[in-house]
């Protein structure tokens, strides 16, 4: 288990793993209630802080019970903490649905996942290795 420091801003419980076996721990509407219109997004306060070592990110990605039932999802899923950021964790929430959805305050809004970090290092070069996909667009399997 990798050891990450946090800061509470506000009086609110840390992010936890709810399950054994979780991928994700729970971030909560650390700020006031909000309503978010159909077809509108909100930035909803975490009320945290955090410091992510370097080769690590956090990931905040939707809650598929909210994704279903309210038609919330995470904007940029998955929105990424970078190693560097020190500033409070804000989640773009973007309502699918068509009526008005309310996200209380103390409500579980989305989740935060631990990633490892692979840097790039480019080889340019003119030739690339064939593959079995070739060049077949977006969504192309080959198959009708």
């Amino acid at each position: 288990m990798k050891k990450i420091k946090i800061k509470k801003l506000r009086d609110i419980p840390l992010p936890e793993y709810n399950h054994p076996g979780d991928s994700g721990m729970d971030l909560i509407n650390a700020g006031e209630d909000t309503i978010i219109a159909p077809g509108k997004r909100a930035l909803i306060p975490a009320g945290i802080k955090v410091a992510v070592p370097e080769g690590l990110e956090i990931q905040i990605r939707s809650r598929s019970g909210l994704a279903i039932k309210d038609g919330l999802m995470v904007l940029n899923s998955p929105g990424t903490i970078d190693a560097g950021y020190r500033g409070e964790i804000g989640v773009i929430l973007l309502n699918t649905s068509e009526k008005s959805v309310t996200v209380p305050g103390g409500m579980r809004i989305a989740q935060a996942v631990l990633q490892k970090i692979e840097k790039i290092s480019w080889d340019e070069t003119d030739t690339l290795d064939d593959s079995s996909r070739g060049d077949g667009g977006f969504g192309s399997t080959g198959k009708d």
